[in-house]
């Protein structure tokens, strides 16, 4: 005889404002109110400030004339440009010495980071001591000591220090050779391009074919190579079509050539040395946490210690280390805005500075120079963590 269970007795519904789900909504429709409120009075009353001082607003400023000169242009620029191009100039400075920086922090970060590593008591040592030394001051800092306390006290264009009488450092900065190209000189790139791709196709045959048969090729020093040898090659054969314009000292200073102002060599060095201070960090820590096994069993295998380190613990400690990677190289790009305080033309100092103070266009021209910094930023991201992604373990 089956007992059939009693009914449960439903009883009536909780009042509308004791329901949980119905209560969330209407505060965070209350927020989201609260937020457009405050918007829409700090629009309203930023536009009554301007219309009160009699401040138009709007872009059409960029086409206005600028008046001023920058000592730095990768493109052509004169005091009769427009603001406009005053903001391209700036960003191309801001972009020129972000990756030069990033490329140096990286090399001197990994290389300070393994031998921070190293075996060999001095070398440990010189490492931590580097590390310790610049990681601990001020960045800020360390931009003034590269150009008041070196560069700014290097000697005059006359009595320059000179290297094969083609290079000169002097107070006013780096003079090297220019080079000048000649016609036929387009097929040298032509062959960097076809030299990288048959590097990558080899790359990518050479370890599906390890992953077959066991066997590989030195497939680096093969593409190292080819990218060098090809180039060189297709130079010789057609003539050398390059000619080099040496700086010449003319009255008080250097003509011809390319000419490297102080303020970039100082804010480069110091964000290349400050940032390479905190990777050689965050490599040291993903080389140590891979398992001391796996380093044994490499050792087991006979393998020599530095492709142990190439072929083993590298591979492993780049998963590691590619985040907290992103987030230094996304502090460089941010503290390149510190150009502004030796006068160095970066977007900060050019545009944000100089145009911001003649034209008075406040909102529009940090709101550009915000979404530059912003542009840059997510496009880093965007890149490490797809590399993140390509490097990542990939359960089966």
């Amino acid at each position: 005889m089956s007992v059939r269970p009693k009914a449960q007795s439903v009883g009536p519904k909780p009042p509308f404002w004791r329901d949980r789900a119905k209560r969330a909504l209407i505060f965070q429709f209350l927020l989201v109110a609260a937020v457009v409120f405050f918007l829409l009075y700090i629009v309203g009353n930023t536009q009554d400030n301007l219309a009160a001082r009699g401040i138009t607003t709007g872009f059409g400023f960029l086409t206005n004339t600028a008046g001023f000169g920058i000592v730095q242009s990768l493109i052509d620029y004169s005091s009769q440009s427009t603001y406009g191009r005053t903001f391209v100039v700036g960003l191309l400075n801001t972009l020129v010495v972000s990756a030069l920086g990033i490329l140096a922090a990286t090399v001197i970060g990994f290389t300070v980071g393994i031998a921070r590593l190293s075996p060999n008591w001095l070398i440990a040592r010189l490492a931590n001591g580097y590390i310790e030394i610049f990681r601990n001051i001020p960045l800020l800092l360390q931009i003034f000591f590269w150009y008041f306390a070196v560069l700014r006290a290097m000697p005059s264009p006359r009595d320059s220090l000179t290297l094969g009488e083609a290079v000169y450092l002097n107070v006013r900065g780096l003079f090297l050779p220019e080079p000048l190209f000649e016609s036929g000189f387009g097929l040298i790139p032509l062959a960097i391009g076809v030299a990288v791709v048959a590097s990558i196709a080899l790359v990518i045959w050479n370890k599906r074919r390890h992953e077959a048969t066991g066997k590989r090729l030195p497939a680096g020093w093969i593409s190292l190579g080819m990218i060098v040898g090809l180039p060189l090659l297709v130079l010789v054969v057609t003539g050398v079509p390059v000619t080099w314009e040496l700086p010449e000292l003319r009255g008080f200073n250097f003509r011809g050539g390319v000419t490297i102002i102080p303020e970039f060599l100082a804010l480069w060095l110091a964000l290349s040395i400050y940032t390479a201070s905190f990777i050689a960090e965050i490599v040291r820590s993903g080389i140590q946490a891979i398992p001391h096994g796996q380093t044994e069993a490499a050792q087991a295998l006979s393998l020599p210690r530095n492709l142990v380190l190439r072929l083993v613990v590298l591979p492993q400690a780049l998963r590691v280390i590619i985040p907290p990677l992103t987030s230094q190289y996304l502090n460089l790009i941010k503290n390149s805005s510190l150009a502004t305080a030796i006068g160095y033309p970066d977007l900060v100092s050019v545009f944000a500075g100089t145009t911001l103070n003649q034209t008075g266009q406040a909102i529009e021209v940090i709101a550009m120079t915000m979404a530059v910094y912003l542009t840059i930023s997510l496009l880093v991201s965007m890149f490490m963590n797809w590399f993140n992604a390509r490097v990542a373990l990939v359960e089966r």
